[in-house]
């Protein structure tokens, strides 16, 4: 039986090279975005997708929450992070955010077609030397974040790139009214007391801490 994966990295050298490695099986048939927006009309075009290859550093997205968005959009196909980042709190954040695999991109060939054939066999793949029974100070947080709705999260990411209701309302094509419902409900999932104290909880998540460990 064929099995399709979908690529999601914005460097064209990287998708060939985990291209080559994943076409030595005949029965794989290999889609590439650059992207999130492109992954999302992809995956809206052919929800027949058995994985997700995603790094989190590519347009679109702001740290985690291309992760997050696609749990809670597609929750029913698998995602493997790729990622350069080997550090193990970032690891754990995004098994806490519903990943089903966490492949370093410094690994070999063997390695990647070992943890691919792992998820898809419906287990998780984590690299060695990484506990995920560890917690912190924001993993609950974190856990909060994973019951957002799509909408909700593109809401939240708005809120933090310092948009106001109305011009999320123009964004994504809805009223005030819901944009306001949208934002309570986000505050009583993430159980803070105002907008500003979701945008500076999520920003430790998404931007700040995350893109410091990118940077190194």
């Amino acid at each position: 039986m064929g099995r399709h994966i979908i690529i999601a990295d914005d460097h064209p050298l990287f998708r060939a090279a985990l291209r080559q490695t994943l076409a030595a099986d005949p029965e794989v048939t290999i889609e590439e975005t650059g992207d999130l927006t492109a992954l999302n009309a992809a995956l809206e075009a052919d929800r027949d997708c058995d994985l997700v290859l995603l790094d989190l550093n590519m347009p679109g997205a702001h740290g985690f929450s291309g992760l997050l968005l696609l749990r809670a959009q597609y929750p029913e196909i698998p995602v493997m992070v790729v990622s350069a980042v080997d550090d193990p709190k970032v690891i754990r954040r995004t098994f806490e955010l519903g990943a089903s695999g966490y492949l370093p991109k410094s690994v070999g060939p063997a390695e990647i077609r070992g943890a691919i054939e792992t998820v898809l066999s419906g287990e998780i793949a984590v690299p060695a030397g990484v506990d995920l029974a560890e917690d912190d100070e924001q993993s609950a947080f974190v856990r909060r974040l994973s019951t957002l709705t799509p909408q909700q999260v593109r809401v939240l990411m708005m809120l933090s790139d310092g948009l106001m209701n109305k011009q999320i309302a123009y964004e994504l094509s809805i009223s005030e009214a819901t944009v306001k419902a949208h934002v309570s409900s986000i505050l009583q999932k993430l159980d803070v007391d105002s907008r500003t104290q979701a945008v500076i909880a999520a920003s430790k998540i998404e931007l700040g801490q995350f893109e410091q460990l990118l940077e190194r």
